[in-house]
C-alpha cells in the first residue's frame, strides 16, 4: 500500500538568494542530521546563461533501525539519489530524490520546493511531500513503514531549524545579502560564444545540448533511417540518453557494449535515467557473464522430462509482428517438474525462452521491416487449481519473475491470461507486487469464453484467427512443443504458416523421474565458472600458480562490483624458490594452483611482470601474459579503499569481485601469442605510485 505524507508550507523570513546559499551548507555532510553520512556530486551543469542549474547527488544515509533488523537486511547504509533544478530567473529550487537501494522492493519518493513567498519578496517559502510504497521487505513491511513515518517526521521537524542554523553561521562570518541572479546581457552571451539557438530555461534544453556535443565531438551520430528502422521513434532528448549511455558502458567495458536495442530496453525501463539505466544494465552484465548466458542457446540441452511434460512454446507472431509464445500453465505439473529436474533447471529453461525471444525479435525485426523489440505471451488457465498454489511452485515462480524482471527490462509487449478460474485471484494477489508496474499494465485478462467474441478487445484484435489455436477454440490445429529441438528451431520459428510444430499437452510427472526432495534444492547455479570475493579495507586476495611450463599462458578475466581494487601480477623465479620453502611458503610449491586471503606481503623475492591498475567499480577487466619463466605467478587484488574526506572510517567496508583464470598449455595452445597482449577497459590506469 503507498502511502503518501505532505508536511506544512513552512515560511523563511529570508530572501531566497540568501536561502540558497544556507540551503548549500547542508552538502556534502550535515551534523545537524546524524543519518546523513555524505554525498557524492554524480553531475552538475548549468545552461548557457546560468539560469538553470541541475545538480544530481548520489547521498549515503545510515539505516535508523534496530539492530536485530540491519542484520537480518545486511546493510548499515543505504543510498539515494537527489536530483535538484535551480531556476534562478524564476526563483524556484525542486528537489526529487528516490532511493538506490532496495529499489525493486521499497520505492521512496521524496519531492520539495523552495519558492518565493507570493505576498512577501523577501521571503522564502518550502513544502515538502513523500510517498513509500514497500512491495516487499523480507517480511518487515510493518516495521519498515513505521521506520520510515519516524523518520520523515524527524526531518520535517529539523528542516527548518537547520536552514535558520545555516543562515545564522552566514551572519557570522558577515554575509545578510545575497544579490538576484540577474540575466546577462546580448553583448555578454556573444563574447561567451553562445551558438546555439534561442536559449531554454528547462531540462530539455540543457540535454539538448549534450545531445550535441555526444554526437559532435565522440562521432557517435544516429541517422534518423537508422532510428526509424531498428529502433522506433525517439524524441532528441531520448537519442541523447541513449549515446550518453553507449558512450558510458564502453568506458566500463570497452568493446563489450551491447547493442542500441537492448541499450533502449534498460533506458525506457529506468524511465530514460542515464545513471539507473547504467547501474541495471551493468548488474545484469555482470550476471551474465557469472551464469554464461551468453552460450545458453547453443549450449542447452533440455531435459527430457520438459520435452514430454511442458506445455508450451513459441507460436507464430501477433498482429503487432511480435514473437508468440503460448504457455498452458493449467496443464503444468508444477510438484513434478521441479522434483524431476529441480528449481534451477526450471530456472534455466525460463532463461532459455527469454534468449530465444530475443533472437525472434531480432530476426523480426530484420524480416519485418520495422522495429520488433517485444513478445507477447499467452498463459491459458483453464485447469489452474489449488495445487498450482502449492509453495514450492510460488517460490520458484517469484524467483524465475525476480531474475526476469531484473535482466529482461521491457521484452513483455502484451501478456493475455485466457480462461482465468476461480483460483487465481488468490495466486494474482501473491504473485503481481513481484511484477514491475509498467509491466503489469501489458497484462489482459479473459474470463470463460468472453475471448471468443468478436469486436474490440476479443482475442482476435491482438491475433489472428487463422493462428488461434484449437483449444482456445481456433481452427488452428498445431501444437508447439516442437519448439525445443526436434525440428531445428530456426527452420520454422520465422514461417508463419509452418505446420510441423505441435503443443504438448503437459499432464503430470510420473513420479519415478522425481530426482530429488526439493528441500536440498539449491538456489544457485553452482557449476559457475566465476568465483566471488569480498576484500575489507587493506586485505588482499592472491592466486598462487606454479609453472614448469615455459611458454605457457595465463588468462584473466574480472568484474569489479563494489568500490575500486588495485590489480597486479607477480613473478617469482625458480632461482627464488629455496627462499620461499623456507619462508613458510612450501605448500605453493607442492601445487598448481592455491588462493590466498592475508594481509601480509607473500614471502620471497616478487617481481611485476604487469603494470598495477587501478579497477573501478563497474569495470570488466580482461588480460593475459606468458609464462616464459618457470616459477611461481601471482594474481593479486588489494583493497586499498581511500577514505574520502568526508566518510567516517567503516569497519567491513568491502569491495566485491568475480573472476575467472585459466592457464594454457604452450604444447597445446595454437593462437597467436600477440593476441593474448593484456587487455583492460578504458577508464582502468597503472598506479605508478603503488609499492606492493
Amino acid at each position: 500500500m503507498v502511502q503518501q505524507y505532505k508536511s506544512p508550507v513552512r515560511v523563511y523570513k529570508h530572501p531566497f538568494a540568501l536561502v540558497m546559499m544556507a540551503y548549500e551548507r547542508r552538502f556534502p555532510t550535515c551534523p545537524q542530521i546524524p543519518v546523513f553520512v555524505g554525498c557524492e556530486i554524480v553531475s552538475d551543469e548549468e545552461n548557457n546563461n546560468g539560469a538553470i542549474r541541475i545538480t544530481e547527488r548520489r547521498c549515503k544515509l545510515n539505516v535508523d533501525a534496530p539492530y536485530i533488523l540491519k542484520k537480518i537486511i545486511g546493510v548499515d547504509f543505504v543510498y539515494f539519489i537527489q536530483k535538484n533544478v535551480l531556476n534562478r530567473e524564476n526563483c524556484i529550487l525542486e528537489i526529487e530524490a528516490y532511493n538506490e537501494s532496495f529499489s525493486s522492493r521499497v520505492t521512496v519518493i521524496e519531492k520539495c520546493r523552495y519558492f518565493v513567498h507570493p505576498e512577501n519578496q523577501d521571503w522564502t517559502c518550502f513544502e515538502q511531500t513523500a510517498s513509500l510504497d514497500i512491495k516487499n521487505f523480507f517480511g518487515f513491511e510493518n516495521s519498515m513503514e513505521k521506520l520510515a513515518m519516524k523518520q520523515y517526521a524527524q526531518n520535517i521537524a529539523k528542516g527548518k531549524e537547520i536552514i535558520e542554523y545555516f543562515i545564522n553561521e552566514l551572519k557570522q562570518e558577515g554575509i545578510v545579502y545575497v544579490a538576484p541572479w540577474k540575466k546577462p546581457s546580448l553583448c555578454s552571451q556573444e563574447e561567451d560564444g553562445d551558438n546555439d539557438a534561442e536559449k531554454q530555461s528547462s531540462h530539455s534544453g540543457s540535454d539538448t545540448y549534450s545531445y550535441t556535443e555526444n554526437l559532435q565531438t565522440r562521432g557517435m551520430q544516429l541517422s534518423s533511417d537508422y532510428i526509424e528502422r531498428y529502433l522506433g521513434k525517439l524524441d532528441m532528448i531520448q537519442e541523447s540518453k541513449l549515446v550518453q549511455l553507449s558512450q558510458s558502458i564502453k568506458e566500463l567495458r570497452g568493446s563489450s557494449v551491447p547493442g542500441d536495442a537492448t541499450l533502449l530496453r534498460f533506458l525506457r525501463a529506468t524511465e530514460f535515467s542515464v545513471d539507473k539505466a547504467k547501474d541495471m544494465l551493468t548488474q545484469s552484465l555482470h550476471w551474465r557473464k557469472k551464469h554464461q548466458i551468453d552460450k545458453l542457446l547453443e549450449e542447452y540441452e533440455m531435459p527430457q522430462v520438459v520435452k514430454d511434460y511442458f506445455p508450451g512454446g513459441w507460436h507464430h507472431f501477433d498482429k503487432d509482428g511480435r514473437p508468440l509464445y503460448i504457455l498452458r500453465v493449467g496443464q503444468m505439473d508444477v510438484k513434478g517438474l521441479l522434483k524431476s529436474i529441480g528449481e534451477d533447471d526450471l530456472l534455466l529453461l525460463a532463461l532459455h525462452v527469454c534468449e530465444e525471444g530475443l533472437l525472434l525479435m531480432e530476426e523480426a525485426t530484420n524480416s519485418s521491416g520495422h522495429p520488433i523489440s517485444e513478445w507477447t505471451l499467452l498463459l491459458d488457465l483453464e485447469g489452474l487449481n489449488m495445487r498450482h498454489l502449492w509453495r514450492p511452485g510460488i517460490k520458484a515462480l517469484l524467483r524465475i519473475i525476480e531474475i526476469v524482471e531484473i535482466n529482461y527490462p521491457e521484452t513483455m509487449g502484451r501478456v493475455l491470461f485466457m480462461r482465468a478460474p476461480r483460483c487465481f485471484p488468490i495466486l494474482w494477489t501473491l504473485i503481481s507486487t513481484f511484477i514491475n508496474e509498467n509491466t503489469r499494465k501489458k497484462f489482459i485478462f479473459y474470463c470463460g469464453t468472453n475471448y471468443q467474441e468478436e469486436g474490440p478487445g476479443s482475442l482476435t484484435e491482438y491475433i489472428s484467427s487463422e493462428i488461434i489455436p484449437d483449444f482456445l477454440g481456433g481452427s488452428c490445429e498445431d501444437n508447439i512443443c516442437e519448439v525445443y529441438g526436434m525440428v531445428p528451431r530456426r527452420f520454422y520459428i520465422f514461417d508463419a504458416t509452418a505446420t510441423d510444430v505441435y503443443i504438448n499437452e503437459g499432464g503430470l510427472v510420473p513420479k519415478h523421474l522425481y530426482k530429488m526432495d526439493l528441500e536440498n534444492t539449491t538456489t544457485e547455479q553452482e557449476q559457475s565458472l566465476y568465483h566471488s570475493i569480498s576484500l575489507s579495507r587493506g586485505q588482499i586476495h592472491r592466486i598462487i600458480i606454479h609453472s614448469n611450463d615455459p611458454g605457457s599462458v595465463l588468462t584473466w578475466d574480472f568484474d569489479v562490483m563494489r568500490h575500486n581494487v588495485i590489480f597486479t601480477v607477480l613473478y617469482q623465479a625458480s632461482t627464488d624458490n629455496k627462499h620461499a620453502a623456507s619462508s613458510g611458503s612450501s605448500e605453493f610449491l607442492s601445487n598448481e594452483t592455491a588462493e590466498v586471503l592475508e594481509t601480509e606481503e607473500v614471502t620471497g623475492h616478487f617481481v611485476k611482470v604487469q603494470p598495477s591498475i587501478v579497477c573501478h567499480d563497474g569495470e570488466s577487466i580482461q588480460g593475459s601474459h606468458i609464462m616464459q619463466g618457470t616459477g611461481i605467478y601471482v594474481l593479486q587484488w588489494y583493497n586499498q579503499e581511500e577514505l574520502g574526506e568526508f566518510l567516517p572510517s567503516i569497519s567491513g567496508h568491502k569491495a566485491q569481485l568475480m573472476y575467472f583464470y585459466e592457464t594454457l598449455p604452450s604444447a597445446h595452445y595454437r593462437g597467436s601469442m600477440m593476441s593474448l597482449q593484456s587487455a583492460i577497459s578504458g577508464k582502468s590506469e597503472a598506479s605508478s605510485a603503488l609499492s606492493r
